[in-house]
């Protein structure tokens, strides 16, 4: 049986891997080793800050609920959401977010409501 060589293979995983590479600085685009850890850590950091993203912007909308409904002469953002709750209007924070900013009248008809 002949000698079969990783020549090809090996070629194409390492020009893989640098073309995902591409764009790094450094040394981190231009050889594998280097390429290769910087790839794993880039790897773990978007799995890890993919879940930290929906805290994130859960946190923003919040934020951005409570500043809109003192405006509107409400005590604060977990008595509007408690009220929300208990007449029944099911928005997300995100939705009531968006109302707030870009449709004020919208959002001032929901709270009327609620109060």
């Amino acid at each position: 049986m002949s000698r079969v060589k990783g020549g090809v293979q090996a070629n194409k995983r390492r020009k893989n891997l640098l073309e995902r590479a591409k764009g790094y600085r450094g040394i981190r685009s231009k050889k594998l080793h280097a390429a290769h850890e910087a790839l794993m850590r880039a790897g773990r950091y978007a799995f890890a800050h993919r879940r930290d993203k929906k805290t994130a912007f859960r946190q923003l909308w919040i934020v951005r609920l409570n500043a809109a409904i003192r405006e509107q002469g409400h005590q604060s953002y977990s008595t509007f959401i408690n009220k929300l709750k208990k007449a029944d209007i099911a928005l997300d924070r995100k939705v009531l977010a968006e109302f707030a900013a870009e449709r004020p009248e919208i959002f001032e008809r929901i709270a009327k409501k609620v109060a």
